[in-house]
Formats: C-alpha cells, structure tokens, sequence
C-alpha cells in the first residue's frame, strides 16, 4: 500500500471509500470486494491494492465514512433544537430522529403519524440504511479493525445524544445513554425481522417506559413541575 500524498491520490483514495461505502449499504459486506470497489468507482483493479493494505483496512475506511456522514446528518438535526423543557413523548420523538430517522413516506407525514400512533413509516432508502448500520455493528464484534471505528463513532453519538437531552432539560449519564441506545438497538432489531417493519414505532414504544427512568427531568424542572402541581 501506498499513502495517497498527492491530491490525486486522495481524490482516488476517497473515491475508492465512497465506491466502497454505497456497496455496504446496497448488499452487504459481501458486496465489496477489490474489483467492485474499482468499478464503482471508476478506477483501475489495481488501485484498490495500491492505496489500501488490504480488503479488511478498505472496508473499515468504508464503515468509518458511512458513520462519519450518518453523525454529520445528526449534528445538522441536533443544531435545530432549541433548548427547552420536553415532555417525554417529545424527548424521545428526537432521540429516534437521530437514531432511526424522521422521515416517512407518506404524502401527509401527520396523517400517516397518527396510523402509526405518532411514529411515521420507515422509508425504504432509510430501512437499508438501518440495516447497514446494525451490519456494521455486529461485524465489528468479529474484526478489531471495525470494533476500533465503531468505538468512535459510538463515542461521538452519544455527544450527542447527550446533547439533546440536555437541550430538553434531562439528566445526561453515561451508563443510561448506552441504556437507552440499546433498548432502542434491540427494538430496532427486532422490528426489521418483521414482513412489515416499523423500527420507529416500536422504537418508540420502548422508549417512552423508560425515558423519565434513564433520563428524568432536571432537579430543576422537577420542582418547577410541583410547584405547578400546589
């Protein structure tokens, strides 16, 4: 392998890991491979060698760029929340917009909110995308070289989960964040084996029996609610 020290060879390089990332999301680990990553992008066999140690090193480039771009969408969304008391069905509604995605397919996302009792379909592009992630994610357990990338990654979601719910005026601690990232992983997973999957709904569910349990509202905001209450 060769570093890419011109900029050429980063452009190639990139593209190489792009090529590489749209193939894990359209088929799987399975789906990249040396010369699949050269075609996509466009790039002679060889340069998949020439710029990589190996297929594993590629692949881990490919995951981290994926990552990165989902965490990028994620601090756009978290940059749109003001800082405000939630309620808990609130809260969790932006929990699940970074962590499965706010967008539905219906023509009237309200309409199609209140059949899913406030949890909009899944979009087919957004599914994949789902199911690429949690790939990642148990690949990761087989391969050091994944495991270290998921580790960032996973590092700098829970910033910002960490975020939001200070933004609505809850408690942030570390265990409870991994909490609720897995009743949320696990109710993903699950909802994706269905014919008809609606990770968000089931998501949601979840996530509203434990939301006041792993993320109660501030000392403050709890007096400020008694006082209401006398």
């Amino acid at each position: 392998m060769i570093t890419a020290t011109t900029p050429k060879g980063e452009r190639r390089r990139q593209a190489l890991v792009a090529a590489a990332a749209e193939l894990l999301l359209e088929g799987g680990f399975d789906a990249v491979r040396h010369r699949s990553v050269a075609t996509r992008a466009d790039l002679p066999l060889a340069s998949t060698t020439y710029y990589f140690e190996s297929l594993e090193d590629l692949i881990a480039r490919a995951v981290e760029f994926s990552g990165n771009a989902e965490l990028d969408a994620m601090r756009r969304r978290v940059g749109e929340v003001s800082h405000r008391r939630r309620g808990a069905e609130a809260t969790v509604d932006l929990l699940l917009d970074l962590l499965v995605g706010a967008d539905g397919h219906d023509e009237n996302p309200s309409l199609e909110a209140h059949r899913n009792h406030g949890a909009p379909r899944t979009s087919p592009d957004r599914l994949g995308q789902l199911i690429a992630r949690y790939e990642r994610s148990v690949a990761s357990a087989r391969h050091p070289e994944l495991r270290e990338v998921q580790l960032r990654l996973r590092a700098q979601l829970d910033e910002l989960l960490g975020d939001v719910l200070r933004r609505s005026d809850r408690l942030v601690r570390h265990e409870q964040v991994r909490r609720l990232v897995a009743v949320v992983d696990g109710a993903v997973v699950a909802a994706l084996t269905e014919l008809d999957p609606e990770p968000r709904r089931m998501a949601r569910g979840a996530l509203l029996e434990i939301i006041d349990i792993v993320a109660p509202a501030t000392p403050q905001q709890v007096d400020r609610y008694r006082a209401l209450d006398s």
